[in-house]
Parts: structure tokens; C-alpha cells; sequence
């Protein structure tokens, strides 16, 4: 017996030391305190606020607020992890000289932060699935989360895990298009149109036109020392979670550009009708 216990303790001692680690606990907290924030802003926060922002919230059918909650948390993460993000990229050189092995600590906060996002939406997503069930969500936050684990359990890949959120920014546009879909603004209206235009320009800029650069920094990488040591698993969920999620961001850049194509169409025809009528609003 003694043996045994002297042959596994170093492995069990390690282990132990790591899972005392105070700031893998502190990443632990945030990503539990995320969790639980975005469900009580979900089931709280919004069904109080929104009602008071808009009496329009009051007319939409039970269906209805269940997305619209669900939009209005997605849209507060958006923009708190977007621009902790636009920081990290901004002053943050460790995480830019090193983008595989760099000083992870900031990007792990906010990684932590979106890990308990997505998995309190993927619980709504499931138990509201007749309200808000999307396959592409699924897949699209399952992706998220098997890489995030990487970053977040060995501190691999920091440069890379923030750039993905980067495209957080294209998020509020994306949900006040439905907001005023649903609250009836004609597709036509200014709002609308002005909401529309920024939104295909804003996914743009930072889902589309940032993959370039993106992917030829993951080439710059490819075969040094630093790519090496990343292990199989990372490597995998690393590059296969980047093409699966921008594929899916192609399509839906596609979706919306197409849209707002149309809208801007209907809206010019909408206008010489009414000059060749002799007629103006």
C-alpha cells in the first residue's frame, strides 16, 4: 500500500494544486456569477425594464417575450464583452506579441464572462425551444464553448479567443432589427432603413472583412515553436470551430445583405411612385 500511494501522489498532489489555484477559482466565479447575471437580467431585469422603455413590449404575444428578453440579454453581452475586447486588442501586448502563449489573464476574464452567457442561453435556448430554438445557435455556442475551454483551462490561443468576440459589436444592430420588426415599424421607416444599413456594414467590418486578417495571423503562426506546443485537441477546436463559425457567419451575412437590399430597393421605388404621381409624404 504504501507503494501504491507513493507511485500516485505527485499526480494527485498536482492535480490538487491546480484545482486550488486562486486564479483559476476567480475564472470559476466570473464564469458562475455571468451565468446567473444573464439569467436574472433574463427573468428580472428585462420583463421590468423593457415595458417601461416601450408599452409596445405589452402587446407581444408570450412567444414574443421570450425573444425579446432573450435579445435584450444578448445585446447587454454584446456590448460589455465588445469592448473589453476592443481594449484587450488595443493595449494589451502581451496577448499581441504572443498571440499562442501570451499573458492570457485578461482574456480569460472575458472569455469567462461569455462561457456563463453562453451556457445560460443555451438553457433558455432548450427549455424556451418552441420560442427560441435554432439549431445554428446550438451549434454556433457549442463551438464557442469547446474552444473557450482551451483558453480557459491551459491559456492557450489568447490572441485568437479575443479576436472571435470582436465581432460581438455586430450583435445590438442585428437584434434592434428584430425590436423594431416586432413593435410594427414599417420596413421602410427611417429607423428601420438607418438600423438596417448599419447593421449589414457593422457584421461586415466585423465578421467579414476581419477574416484576412485573422486568418493570415493564424498562418503567421503556423509551424513556429509556440504552434507546436499546442496539442492536438487545441489545435482541432481552434482552427475547426474558426472555419464552422465563420461559415456560419458567411451565410448570414448573405441573409443580410439580401435584406437589406431589398428594403433599400422598395424604398426607392416607394419614391419615384410617389414623384411620378406628383405626390410626396
Amino acid at each position: 500500500m504504501p507503494i501504491v500511494s507513493a507511485s500516485v501522489s505527485p499526480s494527485l498532489s498536482k492535480r490538487a494544486r491546480a484545482a486550488m489555484d486562486p486564479f483559476s477559482q476567480l475564472i470559476l466565479a466570473i464564469s458562475t456569477a455571468s451565468f446567473f447575471t444573464f439569467q436574472w437580467l433574463f427573468h428580472s431585469v428585462s420583463p421590468w425594464m423593457s415595458p417601461r422603455i416601450t408599452a409596445g413590449f405589452l402587446r407581444l404575444t408570450p412567444k414574443q417575450k421570450i425573444e425579446w428578453n432573450s435579445r435584450t440579454v444578448s445585446t447587454f453581452h454584446a456590448l460589455v464583452v465588445g469592448l473589453f475586447c476592443l481594449y484587450i486588442l488595443l493595449f494589451d501586448d502581451a496577448v499581441n506579441q504572443d498571440p499562442v502563449w501570451g499573458d492570457p489573464t485578461m482574456v480569460k476574464i472575458n472569455v469567462a464572462i461569455t462561457a456563463g452567457y453562453l451556457v445560460s442561453d443555451l438553457l433558455l435556448i432548450f427549455y424556451y425551444w418552441k420560442a427560441i430554438g435554432d439549431k445554428l445557435f446550438v451549434i454556433h455556442h457549442l463551438a464557442a464553448l469547446y474552444a473557450y475551454y482551451y483558453v480557459l483551462g491551459q491559456g492557450m490561443l489568447p490572441y485568437f479567443a479575443n479576436f472571435r468576440l470582436i465581432a460581438e459589436f455586430s450583435t445590438p444592430c442585428v437584434n434592434q432589427r428584430w425590436f423594431f420588426e416586432v413593435l410594427g415599424y414599417p420596413k421602410s421607416s427611417k429607423p428601420n432603413m438607418a438600423n438596417g444599413v448599419m447593421m449589414a456594414v457593422v457584421f461586415f467590418l466585423v465578421r467579414i472583412a476581419v477574416m484576412p486578417l485573422y486568418y493570415s495571423r493564424m498562418y503567421s503562426v503556423y509551424g513556429t515553436d509556440a504552434f507546436n506546443r499546442v496539442p492536438l485537441g487545441g489545435r482541432s477546436a481552434w482552427i475547426c470551430s474558426s472555419i464552422c463559425l465563420d461559415v456560419m457567419n458567411l451565410m448570414w451575412m448573405h441573409k443580410i445583405a439580401r435584406g437589406c437590399y431589398k428594403v433599400l430597393r422598395s424604398s426607392r421605388q416607394g419614391k419615384s411612385g410617389t414623384q411620378e404621381n406628383g405626390k410626396t409624404e
